[in-house]
């Protein structure tokens, strides 16, 4: 269960691209709490200097300032590292029918520069962010690696081509790639602000605040909410995966459903306040419902994830009441 009582070879280095992030800093915590070293990537574009400065202190920690779409600085940043987590990259569905040009400078060129750089450097594993995006309008539930249908938008489409790569760097360049299905996640230092902030950090500052939060659509829109610990869990699992398995894309999540309006619900309710949201128009290029299917993680992966949806939000809220 969890990562906790993980083993790496003494004096392991890691990197974490976009380690100053949501998920990045979590991941650093938990290498550096393992007693491994962990360099960070980060442009701080998204990231934040205050989620990685609690680890200033730490011998084991070391911050590079510096863009993946810069081949220079990704092999700058693999030198000497045994496992690459690739966590950097342009995130919103609503934001790259915005700005497609540049999820495909940020998502595409940046990931090919990273696995590049990783495999010149003699990386031994390389795990990276992907999404569930990639199942786009397949209907089924819950959606399962290779039952993937039309794409819904340049974000979905950034993270398919990235997996494609990853297949590739795999079978003909020797670098051993897995790619995390990423089913929204929500945790600690998740940011809360910005027109394309998740869900569940925007909902509980704003009823916090005593604002009303509008929700997309009708609320009937369900989605797998998997908390941030279980998604540090694959990423260190993934770097210890067997090589036979490199090349395949994975499902991360809790393998749960929660319908976005019980979820908000569920938040007044726990935060003691009486709000009615907003209800406004859907998301364009939105899937309607997510739930992951966790098998072929847990058989490959030996994912077990820790944390239930019920468990996350009570430690996200939480860290919210402190920390906003």
């Amino acid at each position: 269960m969890g990562y906790k009582d993980l083993k790496f070879p003494e004096g392991s280095t890691f990197l974490v691209t976009g380690g100053a992030g949501f998920i990045g800093s979590n991941c650093v915590e938990a290498i550096l709490g393992l007693g491994y070293k962990a360099r960070v990537l980060d442009d701080l574009s998204t990231g934040k200097q205050s989620n990685v400065d609690l680890f200033i202190d730490n011998p084991n920690y070391e911050f590079i300032k510096g863009d993946i779409r810069d081949f220079d600085t990704c092999m700058k940043a693999c030198e000497g590292v045994d496992y690459v987590l690739h966590e950097a990259a342009a995130i919103s569905v609503p934001r790259s029918l915005v700005e497609p040009l540049f999820f495909e400078e940020v998502n595409i060129k940046g990931t090919h520069y990273m696995m590049e750089a990783a495999r010149r450097c003699g990386v031994k594993k390389f795990v990276y962010a992907s999404s569930s995006s990639v199942y786009g309008d397949e209907p089924n539930l819950p959606k399962r690696e290779g039952r993937e249908g039309k794409l819904l938008s340049p974000y979905a489409l950034t993270k398919h081509v990235c997996e494609g790569y990853g297949r590739q760097y795999s079978l003909h360049f020797g670098l051993d790639t897995y790619g995390l299905r990423y089913f929204n996640v929500f945790g600690k230092r998740q940011d809360p602000d910005g027109a394309y902030a998740a869900v569940i950090p925007k909902f509980l500052k704003m009823l916090m605040n005593g604002e009303r939060p509008t929700i997309n659509g009708d609320g009937m829109q369900s989605r797998d909410f998997t908390y941030v610990e279980n998604v540090v869990e694959a990423n260190l699992k993934a770097c210890l995966a067997d090589s036979k398995y490199a090349g395949e894309a994975f499902n991360v999540a809790y393998g749960g459903r929660e319908f976005l309006i019980d979820v908000y619900n569920g938040l007044t309710e726990a935060l003691g306040v009486d709000i009615e949201p907003i209800f406004g128009p859907d998301r364009a290029g939105d899937i309607k419902h997510s739930n992951a299917d966790i098998t072929k993680s847990r058989e490959m992966l030996g994912f077990d994830p820790d944390y239930s949806f019920a468990e996350g939000i009570a430690l996200a809220i939480e860290w919210y009441k402190n920390n906003l």
